[in-house]
C-alpha cells in the first residue's frame, strides 16, 4: 500500500508548508490554465476544468510527490488543427485516446527510456522553457480590447511595471526574513491589497476570462465511432501522448535531482494517461506535468502529495465558488511569480560550461533551446536532441576501433581487436585486415571488443569471405556471449569458425 500512500517522502509531512504551496499553485495555474484554453479557441472552463482533473489525479496516483500537473499548452497546441478543423467534441475524444496511449506506455514499462536523455537537452530544455514562460509574461503588457491588442501605454504601463517589479522583489527578500509562508503567495496577498487599498486601475484575471462554472460534467463525446474516427484522431493522440509523457517524465526527473530522492516513471505514465482519460470525459483540453507550476510547489516548501491535491481542489472551489473573489487579483502578481520562475528555471551555470562542455553538447544545448523557443515544441526539441547526441555517440565510438597484429611463432597471424565493432566502426574495422599479404590462418581476437550489431555481422562475414576467396582460414576468439546469441539469432545464414 504504500506506492499509493499520500506522503512518500521519509521525512515528516508539514502541512502548512503543502496548505499554502497549494494555493499558490493554484493562483498560479488559473491564469495560465485559461491562456492556453482561449488561446486554442476553447472554453475558459475547459481550461480550468483540466487543470482540476490533471492536477488532482496525478497528485494521488502520480510517479512521485511535488510535481503539479495540468491543462499545458505543449499538449494543446498540437491538437489545435483538430480542434479548428472538426470541433472541440474531436478533441476530447483524442485526449482520451493519448491518455489510453500513455497508460499503455506505462503498463509495458517504457517510461524508463528517458533516462537515455543526455544532460546538455535537459540544460537545453530547461533554458529554451525559462525563455518561454518569461515571454509569456510579455504578453501580458498587452491592453485587452475586443477588436485587438495593444500595449499598455502611460499609467496603466506603469502601473502594472511598478506591481511586476514589487512582486519579484517581495520574493526575493521574503525568504530572508521567514520561509514560514510561501513567497510567491505573500506576494499575491500583497500586490491584491495594495491595488484594492489604493484602488489602481490595473489588469485583472476578470480581463482574461469570467471562470465562474459547475463541477465538470460527464459526457461521451459526441462523434461516429468508427475506423474513419479513429484515422482521424489517432496520430494527434500520439503526438499528445508522446508530447505530454516527454515533457512530464522531464520534469520527474528534474524533481529527482531537485529533491534527491527517485521517482517512478512508469507509474507516472500509467497517472497521466488516467487523468488525460478523464479529461476526455469531463470535459475537460488535456495536459501533461507543468515544470512552472512545479517549481513553485517545490518553493514554496511542498515535499508530499498533499500540495498538488490541495491546488486542484482550490481550483474546483473556485470554480464553483470562489470566482467572484479570484478574478479580482492583479495580473502584474501573477506575472511576477511566474517571471521568478523563469529566472530560478534558466541553467544560469551554462554560460559559465560553454567554453569548457565539448563543442557538440554545446552545439546540443543551444539547438535544443533554439527549438524550444521558436517552435514551442518541447518534444520535438528534445527528439533533435537526442538524435543529435546519438549520432556524435557513434561518431565518436566508431573512431576507437582499432587492430593490434602479431604472427605467432606457428605462423598464424592475430588481429586483437580494440573498440565497439557496429554500425558506424564496420567500414574502419574492414580496412584494418592485410588478406592479401596474410598467412594460411588468422585469428580474430575478441576479447577487447564487442559485436553489437548486424552491420557487425556483416562486416564480419564479408572478411571471412575474402579469406575463403584465397583458400585462407579464418577464426574468431574471445567473442562475448552477447556476440555468440548475436551470431545464434541469424539461424545459421552467417557462420563462423570460432577457436
Amino acid at each position: 500500500m504504500r506506492n499509493f500512500a499520500l506522503f512518500d517522502f521519509k521525512q515528516k509531512v508539514n502541512y502548512k508548508n503543502e496548505v499554502l504551496a497549494g494555493l499558490t499553485v493554484a493562483m498560479t495555474m488559473i491564469p495560465e490554465s485559461l491562456s492556453f484554453a482561449i488561446f486554442a479557441g476553447l472554453s475558459p472552463l475547459t481550461g480550468l476544468y483540466a487543470a482540476f482533473l490533471m492536477g488532482l489525479i496525478t497528485a494521488i496516483l502520480g510517479g512521485r510527490p511535488g510535481m503539479v500537473s495540468g491543462g499545458a499548452g505543449a499538449t494543446i497546441v498540437v491538437m489545435m488543427a483538430l480542434i479548428s478543423s472538426h470541433g472541440v467534441e474531436y478533441l476530447f475524444a483524442a485526449v482520451a485516446l493519448a491518455g489510453l496511449i500513455q497508460i499503455l506506455v506505462g503498463i509495458f514499462k517504457l517510461g524508463k527510456f528517458v533516462r537515455l536523455i543526455p544532460e546538455p537537452v535537459m540544460y537545453g530544455f530547461l533554458n529554451g522553457l525559462a525563455i518561454i514562460i518569461f515571454m509569456a509574461q510579455i504578453e501580458q503588457f498587452k491592453a485587452v480590447d475586443q477588436e485587438q491588442s495593444a500595449w499598455l501605454e502611460g499609467t496603466q504601463l506603469w502601473y502594472m511595471l511598478g506591481l511586476v517589479l514589487l512582486t519579484i522583489v517581495i520574493i526575493q527578500f521574503v525568504p530572508k526574513l521567514t520561509k514560514a509562508i510561501p513567497a510567491s503567495l505573500i506576494a499575491i496577498v500583497v500586490i491584491f491589497a495594495v491595488v484594492l487599498i489604493f484602488q489602481i486601475d490595473t489588469k485583472t484575471v476578470k480581463d482574461i476570462a469570467h471562470i465562474k462554472g459547475s463541477f465538470p460534467p460527464f459526457h461521451i463525446p459526441a462523434i461516429p465511432f468508427n475506423l474513419e474516427t479513429l484515422a482521424i484522431i489517432f496520430p494527434y493522440a500520439l503526438m499528445m501522448a508522446s508530447v505530454g509523457l516527454i515533457e512530464s517524465l522531464l520534469t520527474l526527473t528534474i524533481v529527482d535531482e531537485l529533491t534527491d530522492t527517485r521517482g517512478n516513471s512508469n507509474r507516472e505514465c500509467i497517472a497521466q494517461g488516467t487523468a488525460n482519460i478523464a479529461n476526455g470525459f469531463f470535459s475537460g483540453m488535456g495536459g501533461c506535468a507543468m515544470i512552472a507550476q512545479t517549481f513553485v510547489n517545490l518553493n514554496a516548501g511542498s515535499r508530499a502529495r498533499l500540495g498538488g491535491i490541495i491546488g486542484a481542489l482550490t481550483i474546483l472551489c473556485i470554480i464553483l465558488f470562489g470566482s467572484s473573489i479570484i478574478e479580482q487579483i492583479p495580473m502584474a502578481a501573477l506575472v511576477g511569480v511566474m517571471m521568478m520562475v523563469a529566472i530560478s528555471t534558466f541553467k544560469w551555470g551554462t554560460f559559465g560550461m560553454l567554453n569548457k562542455m565539448p563543442k557538440s553538447d554545446m552545439f546540443v544545448c543551444i539547438t535544443v533551446a533554439a527549438i524550444t523557443v521558436i517552435l514551442h515544441n518541447l518534444a520535438l526539441a528534445v527528439l533533435v536532441g537526442v538524435i543529435i547526441s546519438a549520432l556524435v555517440f557513434a561518431w565518436d565510438n566508431a573512431k576507437m576501433i582499432r587492430a593490434r597484429k602479431h604472427v605467432d611463432a606457428d605462423g598464424i597471424k592475430y588481429y586483437h581487436i580494440y573498440g565497439p565493432l557496429f554500425f558506424g566502426s564496420a567500414t574502419t574495422f574492414m580496412q584494418k585486415f592485410d588478406i592479401a599479404t596474410d598467412p594460411q590462418q588468422v585469428i580474430i581476437d575478441f576479447s577487447e571488443s564487442r559485436i553489437v550489431d548486424m552491420s557487425a555481422l556483416e562486416a564480419l562475414k564479408k572478411i571471412q569471405d575474402r579469406y575463403h576467396a584465397l583458400g585462407k582460414q579464418v577464426y574468431l576468439q574471445q567473442v562475448n556471449d552477447d556476440g555468440r546469441r548475436l551470431i545464434e539469432n541469424t539461424k545459421g545464414t552467417i557462420t563462423f569458425k570460432f577457436k
